[in-house]
Protein backbone atom coordinates (compact mmCIF):
# COMPACT_ATOMS: atom_id res chain seq x y z
CA UNK A 1 0.00 0.00 0.00
CA UNK A 2 2.46 2.13 0.96
CA UNK A 3 4.73 1.76 -2.52
CA UNK A 4 2.10 2.69 -4.37
CA UNK A 5 0.69 5.84 -2.97
CA UNK A 6 4.64 6.23 -2.93
CA UNK A 7 4.68 5.60 -6.68
CA UNK A 8 1.40 7.46 -7.50
CA UNK A 9 2.48 10.66 -6.05
CA UNK A 10 5.54 10.91 -7.95
CA UNK A 11 3.91 10.43 -10.93
CA UNK A 12 1.72 13.03 -9.93
CA UNK A 13 3.81 15.35 -9.30
CA UNK A 14 5.79 15.01 -12.65
CA UNK A 15 2.38 15.23 -14.64
CA UNK A 16 2.21 18.37 -12.92
CA UNK A 17 5.68 19.16 -14.49
CA UNK A 18 4.53 18.45 -17.96
CA UNK A 19 1.77 21.34 -17.79
CA UNK A 20 4.53 23.62 -16.55
CA UNK A 21 7.26 21.94 -19.61
CA UNK A 22 3.83 22.64 -22.36
CA UNK A 23 4.93 24.67 -25.05
CA UNK A 24 0.83 25.78 -25.60
CA UNK A 25 0.77 26.50 -22.20
CA UNK A 26 4.04 28.54 -21.59
CA UNK A 27 4.05 32.34 -23.00
CA UNK A 28 6.53 35.07 -24.17
CA UNK A 29 10.18 34.32 -23.30
CA UNK A 30 9.40 30.30 -22.22
CA UNK A 31 8.05 30.05 -26.25
CA UNK A 32 11.44 31.36 -27.27
CA UNK A 33 13.41 29.10 -25.14
CA UNK A 34 11.14 25.71 -25.88
CA UNK A 35 11.41 26.43 -29.71
CA UNK A 36 15.09 27.45 -29.82
CA UNK A 37 16.41 22.86 -28.47
CA UNK A 38 16.54 20.47 -29.97
CA UNK A 39 14.16 17.74 -28.72
CA UNK A 40 15.07 14.28 -30.42
CA UNK A 41 12.58 11.56 -32.42
CA UNK A 42 11.58 9.18 -29.91
CA UNK A 43 12.32 5.98 -31.62
CA UNK A 44 11.49 2.67 -30.75
CA UNK A 45 15.38 2.33 -30.05
CA UNK A 46 15.77 5.69 -28.20
CA UNK A 47 12.57 4.69 -26.22
CA UNK A 48 13.33 1.35 -25.06
CA UNK A 49 17.14 2.32 -24.38
CA UNK A 50 16.05 4.90 -22.12
CA UNK A 51 13.77 2.53 -19.88
CA UNK A 52 17.04 0.30 -19.90
CA UNK A 53 19.13 3.04 -18.70
CA UNK A 54 16.53 4.62 -16.16
CA UNK A 55 16.37 0.90 -14.69
CA UNK A 56 19.96 0.40 -13.86
CA UNK A 57 20.51 4.06 -13.13
CA UNK A 58 17.61 3.54 -10.53
CA UNK A 59 19.36 0.65 -9.32
CA UNK A 60 22.54 3.00 -9.11
CA UNK A 61 20.82 5.53 -7.83
CA UNK A 62 19.56 3.51 -4.79
CA UNK A 63 22.12 1.64 -4.35
CA UNK A 64 25.22 4.51 -4.06
CA UNK A 65 22.36 8.03 -3.30
CA UNK A 66 23.61 9.55 -5.79
CA UNK A 67 20.62 10.00 -8.12
CA UNK A 68 22.42 8.06 -10.56
CA UNK A 69 22.61 11.02 -12.66
CA UNK A 70 25.88 10.67 -13.48
CA UNK A 71 24.66 7.52 -15.93
CA UNK A 72 21.80 8.87 -17.20
CA UNK A 73 22.83 12.77 -18.19
CA UNK A 74 25.62 11.50 -20.45
CA UNK A 75 23.67 8.42 -21.90
CA UNK A 76 21.14 10.38 -22.79
CA UNK A 77 23.80 12.95 -24.61
CA UNK A 78 24.87 9.63 -26.58
CA UNK A 79 22.22 9.74 -28.72
CA UNK A 80 22.02 13.02 -29.49
CA UNK A 81 19.87 14.92 -26.73
CA UNK A 82 21.95 18.49 -26.36
CA UNK A 83 23.67 19.01 -23.03
CA UNK A 84 21.30 21.83 -21.60
CA UNK A 85 17.98 19.17 -22.54
CA UNK A 86 20.01 16.31 -20.77
CA UNK A 87 20.52 18.15 -17.91
CA UNK A 88 16.99 19.59 -17.03
CA UNK A 89 15.19 16.72 -17.93
CA UNK A 90 17.38 14.79 -15.66
CA UNK A 91 16.72 16.63 -12.69
CA UNK A 92 12.78 16.79 -13.56
CA UNK A 93 12.83 12.99 -13.46
CA UNK A 94 15.48 12.95 -10.45
CA UNK A 95 12.86 14.11 -7.15
CA UNK A 96 10.09 11.64 -7.63
CA UNK A 97 12.46 9.14 -8.03
CA UNK A 98 14.50 10.35 -5.35
CA UNK A 99 11.65 10.49 -3.31
CA UNK A 100 10.30 6.47 -3.49
CA UNK A 101 14.56 5.86 -2.72
CA UNK A 102 14.31 7.99 0.19
CA UNK A 103 11.26 6.45 1.82
CA UNK A 104 12.30 3.23 0.78
CA UNK A 105 15.82 3.42 2.83
CA UNK A 106 14.35 5.47 5.20
CA UNK A 107 12.34 1.98 6.47
CA UNK A 108 15.69 0.43 6.79
CA UNK A 109 16.69 3.59 9.52
CA UNK A 110 19.43 4.74 6.94
CA UNK A 111 18.55 8.52 6.33
CA UNK A 112 18.99 11.07 8.52
CA UNK A 113 16.26 13.94 7.51
CA UNK A 114 17.31 16.38 9.37
CA UNK A 115 20.69 16.43 7.92
CA UNK A 116 19.02 16.17 4.38
CA UNK A 117 16.86 19.05 4.72
CA UNK A 118 19.76 21.13 6.21
CA UNK A 119 22.00 20.64 3.35
CA UNK A 120 19.20 20.68 1.08
CA UNK A 121 18.29 24.35 2.11
CA UNK A 122 22.07 25.72 0.72
CA UNK A 123 21.87 23.37 -2.55
CA UNK A 124 18.62 24.64 -3.94
CA UNK A 125 20.55 28.30 -3.42
CA UNK A 126 23.21 26.45 -5.91
CA UNK A 127 20.82 25.35 -7.91
CA UNK A 128 20.01 28.69 -8.82
CA UNK A 129 23.38 29.65 -9.46
CA UNK A 130 24.37 27.06 -11.26
CA UNK A 131 21.09 27.58 -13.96
CA UNK A 132 22.76 31.00 -14.40
CA UNK A 133 25.54 30.17 -15.55
CA UNK A 134 23.99 26.96 -17.85
CA UNK A 135 21.90 29.72 -19.87
CA UNK A 136 24.56 32.21 -19.67
CA UNK A 137 26.96 29.48 -21.41
CA UNK A 138 24.00 29.03 -24.50
CA UNK A 139 23.94 32.38 -25.12
CA UNK A 140 27.53 33.11 -25.20
CA UNK A 141 28.43 30.01 -26.92
CA UNK A 142 25.22 27.88 -28.48
CA UNK A 143 24.61 23.97 -27.53
CA UNK A 144 27.91 23.28 -28.96
CA UNK A 145 29.69 25.35 -25.78
CA UNK A 146 26.95 24.05 -23.72
CA UNK A 147 27.55 20.28 -25.07
CA UNK A 148 31.34 20.36 -24.20
CA UNK A 149 30.72 22.18 -20.85
CA UNK A 150 28.44 19.53 -19.29
CA UNK A 151 31.03 17.55 -21.18
CA UNK A 152 34.23 18.30 -19.81
CA UNK A 153 32.69 19.22 -16.58
CA UNK A 154 31.80 15.03 -16.25
CA UNK A 155 35.18 14.05 -17.26
CA UNK A 156 37.39 16.23 -14.75
CA UNK A 157 34.70 15.57 -11.81
CA UNK A 158 34.30 11.56 -12.41
CA UNK A 159 38.20 11.35 -12.60
CA UNK A 160 38.97 13.23 -9.79
CA UNK A 161 35.99 12.02 -7.45
CA UNK A 162 35.86 8.31 -8.94
CA UNK A 163 39.75 8.00 -8.34
CA UNK A 164 39.81 8.64 -5.00
CA UNK A 165 36.84 6.59 -3.86
CA UNK A 166 37.48 3.91 -5.59
CA UNK A 167 40.63 4.25 -3.68
CA UNK A 168 39.02 4.89 -0.52
CA UNK A 169 36.74 1.63 -1.70
CA UNK A 170 40.27 -0.36 -1.51
CA UNK A 171 41.81 0.92 1.56
CA UNK A 172 38.29 -0.14 3.28
CA UNK A 173 38.69 -3.23 2.08
CA UNK A 174 41.93 -4.05 2.83
CA UNK A 175 41.37 -2.96 6.29
CA UNK A 176 38.15 -4.54 7.60
CA UNK A 177 36.22 -3.34 10.07
CA UNK A 178 33.69 -0.54 11.13
CA UNK A 179 33.72 2.32 8.77
CA UNK A 180 36.74 5.35 10.50
CA UNK A 181 35.46 8.85 10.01
CA UNK A 182 38.22 10.90 8.05
CA UNK A 183 40.65 12.86 9.99
CA UNK A 184 39.13 15.76 7.97
CA UNK A 185 35.55 15.57 9.46
CA UNK A 186 37.44 14.65 12.78
CA UNK A 187 38.61 18.25 12.96
CA UNK A 188 36.15 19.82 11.42
CA UNK A 189 33.55 18.68 14.15
CA UNK A 190 35.64 19.93 16.71
CA UNK A 191 35.03 23.79 15.16
CA UNK A 192 32.89 25.44 17.39
CA UNK A 193 31.43 27.87 15.38
CA UNK A 194 27.02 28.55 16.42
CA UNK A 195 24.74 27.04 15.45
CA UNK A 196 25.88 23.76 16.49
CA UNK A 197 23.88 21.36 14.86
CA UNK A 198 23.03 18.24 16.24
CA UNK A 199 22.32 14.94 13.46
CA UNK A 200 21.03 12.05 15.57
CA UNK A 201 21.03 9.55 12.56
CA UNK A 202 24.50 9.92 10.98
CA UNK A 203 25.39 9.97 14.93
CA UNK A 204 27.38 13.68 14.90
CA UNK A 205 27.47 16.93 15.69
CA UNK A 206 28.80 19.89 13.40
CA UNK A 207 28.14 23.54 12.57
CA UNK A 208 26.05 24.97 10.58
CA UNK A 209 28.04 26.60 8.93
CA UNK A 210 30.52 23.56 7.54
CA UNK A 211 27.21 22.20 5.96
CA UNK A 212 26.66 25.67 3.67
CA UNK A 213 29.24 25.32 1.16
CA UNK A 214 28.70 21.17 1.04
CA UNK A 215 25.12 21.96 0.39
CA UNK A 216 25.89 24.97 -2.03
CA UNK A 217 28.57 22.82 -4.29
CA UNK A 218 26.02 19.76 -4.42
CA UNK A 219 23.33 21.71 -5.55
CA UNK A 220 25.85 24.21 -8.31
CA UNK A 221 26.93 20.53 -9.51
CA UNK A 222 23.16 19.43 -9.90
CA UNK A 223 22.61 22.14 -12.04
CA UNK A 224 25.53 22.22 -14.25
CA UNK A 225 25.48 18.59 -14.90
CA UNK A 226 22.38 17.23 -12.71
CA UNK A 227 24.61 15.27 -10.82
CA UNK A 228 25.17 16.57 -7.24
CA UNK A 229 25.84 13.39 -5.34
CA UNK A 230 29.17 13.56 -6.70
CA UNK A 231 30.19 16.45 -4.09
CA UNK A 232 26.96 15.83 -1.63
CA UNK A 233 27.87 11.69 -0.94
CA UNK A 234 31.39 12.48 -1.07
CA UNK A 235 30.79 15.86 1.17
CA UNK A 236 28.73 14.07 3.78
CA UNK A 237 31.44 11.35 3.99
CA UNK A 238 34.41 13.25 3.94
CA UNK A 239 33.91 16.29 5.29
CA UNK A 240 30.68 16.28 7.16
CA UNK A 241 31.68 13.09 8.78
CA UNK A 242 29.11 10.54 8.18
CA UNK A 243 29.18 6.53 7.21
CA UNK A 244 28.78 5.72 3.27
CA UNK A 245 25.55 4.24 4.04
CA UNK A 246 23.01 7.46 5.73
CA UNK A 247 25.51 9.34 3.37
CA UNK A 248 24.22 7.54 0.25
CA UNK A 249 20.45 7.31 1.94
CA UNK A 250 20.55 11.37 2.75
CA UNK A 251 21.78 12.43 -0.30
CA UNK A 252 18.03 11.29 -2.12
CA UNK A 253 16.35 13.87 0.27
CA UNK A 254 19.13 16.33 -1.13
CA UNK A 255 18.22 14.82 -4.96
CA UNK A 256 14.14 15.18 -4.05
CA UNK A 257 14.66 19.04 -3.17
CA UNK A 258 17.15 19.80 -5.63
CA UNK A 259 14.99 18.26 -8.24
CA UNK A 260 11.90 20.21 -7.72
CA UNK A 261 13.81 23.58 -7.35
CA UNK A 262 15.65 23.13 -10.34
CA UNK A 263 12.67 21.14 -12.17
CA UNK A 264 10.60 23.82 -11.61
CA UNK A 265 13.34 27.05 -12.96
CA UNK A 266 14.47 24.96 -16.24
CA UNK A 267 10.33 24.19 -17.44
CA UNK A 268 9.71 27.49 -17.18
CA UNK A 269 12.28 28.37 -19.45
CA UNK A 270 11.23 25.03 -21.60
CA UNK A 271 14.12 23.01 -21.40
CA UNK A 272 12.57 19.63 -19.84
CA UNK A 273 11.70 17.17 -22.90
CA UNK A 274 9.00 15.56 -21.02
CA UNK A 275 8.79 12.56 -23.07
CA UNK A 276 12.84 11.09 -21.73
CA UNK A 277 11.86 12.59 -18.42
CA UNK A 278 8.81 10.01 -18.60
CA UNK A 279 10.85 6.78 -19.91
CA UNK A 280 13.77 7.15 -17.97
CA UNK A 281 11.60 7.38 -14.54
CA UNK A 282 9.36 4.48 -15.32
CA UNK A 283 12.44 2.87 -15.50
CA UNK A 284 14.04 4.33 -12.56
CA UNK A 285 11.30 3.70 -10.10
CA UNK A 286 11.93 -0.40 -10.76
CA UNK A 287 14.97 0.23 -10.46
CA UNK A 288 15.89 2.29 -7.56
CA UNK A 289 13.84 -0.20 -5.25
CA UNK A 290 16.13 -3.07 -6.13
CA UNK A 291 19.18 -1.11 -5.77
CA UNK A 292 18.08 0.05 -2.00
CA UNK A 293 17.35 -3.51 -1.00
CA UNK A 294 20.67 -4.31 -2.22
CA UNK A 295 22.63 -2.08 0.33
CA UNK A 296 20.89 -4.59 3.17
CA UNK A 297 22.84 -7.36 2.07
CA UNK A 298 26.16 -6.16 0.70
CA UNK A 299 29.59 -4.24 2.45
CA UNK A 300 29.17 -0.44 2.82
CA UNK A 301 32.98 -0.75 0.70
CA UNK A 302 31.05 -2.42 -2.55
CA UNK A 303 28.60 0.90 -2.56
CA UNK A 304 32.22 3.09 -3.10
CA UNK A 305 33.67 0.03 -5.01
CA UNK A 306 30.26 0.40 -7.71
CA UNK A 307 30.54 3.91 -7.26
CA UNK A 308 33.96 4.60 -8.12
CA UNK A 309 33.98 1.99 -11.07
CA UNK A 310 31.08 3.54 -12.94
CA UNK A 311 32.40 6.83 -12.50
CA UNK A 312 35.59 6.05 -13.68
CA UNK A 313 33.93 4.31 -17.09
CA UNK A 314 31.68 6.72 -17.83
CA UNK A 315 34.77 9.32 -17.92
CA UNK A 316 36.20 7.62 -20.26
CA UNK A 317 32.83 7.84 -22.75
CA UNK A 318 32.70 11.70 -22.04
CA UNK A 319 36.19 12.08 -22.91
CA UNK A 320 35.34 10.30 -26.70
CA UNK A 321 32.32 12.87 -26.94
CA UNK A 322 34.70 15.88 -26.72
CA UNK A 323 36.48 16.12 -29.95
CA UNK A 324 32.44 16.86 -31.46
CA UNK A 325 32.48 19.13 -29.86
CA UNK A 326 35.41 21.29 -29.66
CA UNK A 327 35.04 20.81 -33.21
CA UNK A 328 31.82 22.53 -33.90
CA UNK A 329 33.31 25.76 -31.93
CA UNK A 330 36.29 25.72 -34.04
CA UNK A 331 38.48 24.75 -31.12
CA UNK A 332 40.08 21.38 -32.69
CA UNK A 333 40.23 20.48 -36.25
CA UNK A 334 39.91 16.21 -36.37
CA UNK A 335 39.19 14.60 -39.63
CA UNK A 336 35.33 14.43 -40.31
CA UNK A 337 35.54 10.98 -40.40
CA UNK A 338 37.26 10.21 -36.94
CA UNK A 339 34.15 12.27 -35.23
CA UNK A 340 31.67 9.17 -35.86
CA UNK A 341 33.71 6.90 -34.31
CA UNK A 342 34.54 8.74 -31.26
CA UNK A 343 31.16 9.35 -31.31
CA UNK A 344 30.42 5.44 -31.38
CA UNK A 345 33.15 4.92 -28.92
CA UNK A 346 32.03 6.76 -26.30
CA UNK A 347 28.71 5.44 -27.05
CA UNK A 348 29.65 1.84 -26.50
CA UNK A 349 32.04 2.74 -23.69
CA UNK A 350 28.60 3.59 -21.99
CA UNK A 351 26.59 1.07 -22.71
CA UNK A 352 29.78 -1.40 -21.08
CA UNK A 353 29.16 1.08 -17.72
CA UNK A 354 25.47 0.84 -17.55
CA UNK A 355 26.50 -3.02 -17.75
CA UNK A 356 28.74 -3.76 -15.65
CA UNK A 357 27.14 -1.08 -12.94
CA UNK A 358 24.04 -3.32 -13.19
CA UNK A 359 25.96 -6.65 -12.72
CA UNK A 360 27.86 -5.03 -10.27
CA UNK A 361 25.10 -4.83 -8.31
CA UNK A 362 23.07 -7.49 -9.27
CA UNK A 363 26.20 -9.71 -8.46
CA UNK A 364 26.55 -8.27 -5.12
CA UNK A 365 23.37 -8.69 -4.33
CA UNK A 366 22.69 -12.22 -5.21
CA UNK A 367 25.55 -13.62 -3.85
CA UNK A 368 25.29 -11.72 -0.28
CA UNK A 369 21.36 -13.50 -0.53
CA UNK A 370 22.60 -16.50 -0.85
CA UNK A 371 25.12 -16.64 2.39
CA UNK A 372 22.36 -15.37 4.31
CA UNK A 373 20.27 -18.33 4.34
CA UNK A 374 23.31 -20.48 4.32
CA UNK A 375 23.86 -18.69 7.78
CA UNK A 376 20.77 -19.48 9.36
CA UNK A 377 20.77 -22.71 8.22
CA UNK A 378 24.37 -22.83 10.28
CA UNK A 379 22.23 -21.16 13.15
CA UNK A 380 19.77 -23.58 13.63
CA UNK A 381 21.46 -26.90 12.98
CA UNK A 382 23.99 -24.69 16.08
CA UNK A 383 21.09 -24.43 18.22
CA UNK A 384 19.28 -27.57 17.62
CA UNK A 385 23.18 -29.04 18.28
CA UNK A 386 23.21 -27.51 21.73
CA UNK A 387 19.74 -28.47 22.87
CA UNK A 388 20.33 -31.87 22.08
Amino acid sequence: MIRSRVIFSSLVAVLLLVILASPALATGEAVKAFTGNKFIELTLFNAVFLFIVGFIGGMVSGFIGSGGAFVLTPAMMSIGVPGLVAVASNMCHKFPKALVGAIKRHKYGQVDVKLGLTLGVSASVGVKIGIIVQQYIQRMWGEAGSNLYVSFAFLVILLTVGSYVFYDAWKSKKNPGPERISRLALALQKINIPPMMNFKTAGLRISMWITIPVGLATGLLAATIAVGGFVGVPGMIYIIGATSLVASATELVIAFIMGLVGSTEWALVGNIDIRLTLMILAGSLLGIQIGAVGTTYVKEHMIKVVMGTIMLIVAFSRGFAIPKYTNQLGLTHFADNLIPTFSNISFYIMVFALTLGAIIIGGSLAKAMRKKPAEERDRTISLETAVN
